[in-house]
């Protein structure tokens, strides 16, 4: 069995986790609070009091982090992933973090001989349950291969998208695409409903045509029923939108309608909703067209 290191047990990363276990991997988990171990370890998976104990005996790491901060901290650290690495050992990063932050760690792994594949998932907590993850993989095209069965347990689709900091960077595009339809679905609910339409089977008829999405589909209901428990916190969509903006600006690009989004994101964060799924646009919407 290949021993897998699995640091951060979060909504997306527990199931990920627990995913490998199911798969045959060896598994050792650490998490900051000791409820999401525990939870590992009774799905098969064993623990670990540290992240050097994770990283120790592991021929693969992988992390789930909220922020770059927290990545650059975990790997490049004095007792972090790199300073307790086995040499050739395969490190996943799998946190949404900047493009230049994940360059700069596969540069510094490189020169202790530990392979590093940034890849950002997209699919919510549903699709890290039900192992169906959107995976896009930036780095060595070998080390990429050397992953497949790793991320084949945790993934449905996963495509190598060139050399380290790429998969950061189309992780960036997604984010901005789940943010702009996110916000149309949020407006598009508060125009049916203010037309007094039967906003379920307005739904399902939008969702079988052209406006169909994968979003609609997932959150949609939950919206209509004003259910925002967080798949994924509007918090952390703030931070990814900040990663967007930094890098289009990097690039010399303009995005528009992704700068509008980016605040009206903001500006839930700024109210109190941070904690709420990011489908809890809809309540900014309503405000903004005086119906709550």
């Amino acid at each position: 069995m290949t021993t897998v290191g699995f640091i951060g047990l979060g909504i997306m990363g527990g199931p990920m986790a627990a995913n490998l276990v199911k798969a045959g991997f060896d598994v050792i988990g650490y998490n900051r609070s000791q409820p999401a171990v525990d939870k590992l370890v009774g799905q098969g998976g064993k623990a670990a009091g540290s992240v050097a104990d994770a990283v120790r005996d592991a021929d693969v790491v992988i992390t789930m982090l909220p922020d770059s901060p927290d990545v650059e901290h975990v790997a490049l650290g004095d007792d972090g992933v790199l300073a307790n690495a086995k040499p050739g050992l395969l490190y996943i990063d799998c946190s949404t973090i900047k493009p230049d932050t994940a360059r700069t760690v596969a540069e510094q792994a490189a020169k202790q001989d530990v392979r590093v594949l940034d890849a950002p998932v997209s699919g919510g907590e549903q699709g890290a349950i039900d192992g169906a993850l959107s995976i896009m993989v930036g780095g060595d095209a070998e080390a990429f291969d050397a992953a497949r069965d790793v991320f084949d347990a945790v993934g449905k689709t996963v495509v190598h998208v060139g050399k380290a900091g790429s998969g950061q960077t189309v992780k960036a595009a997604n984010q901005l695409i789940v943010a702009g339809t996110l916000e149309l679905v949020a407006e598009s609910i508060v125009f049916l409903e203010a037309h007094g339409v039967d906003t379920d089977a307005a739904l399902s008829v939008l969702g079988g045509g052209l406006a169909g999405s994968t979003i609609l589909e997932r959150k949609g209901p939950g919206m209509l029923k004003r259910q925002f428990n967080p798949g994924f916190r509007t918090e952390l969509h703030h931070k990814d939108l900040g990663i967007v903006q930094a890098a289009a600006r990097e690039a010399g690009v303009t995005l528009p309608l992704g700068a509008a989004v980016s605040q009206l994101v903001a500006a839930l964060v700024a109210r109190g909703d941070g904690a709420l799924d990011h489908s809890a646009l809809l309540k900014l919407a309503e405000e903004l067209s005086g119906r709550r």
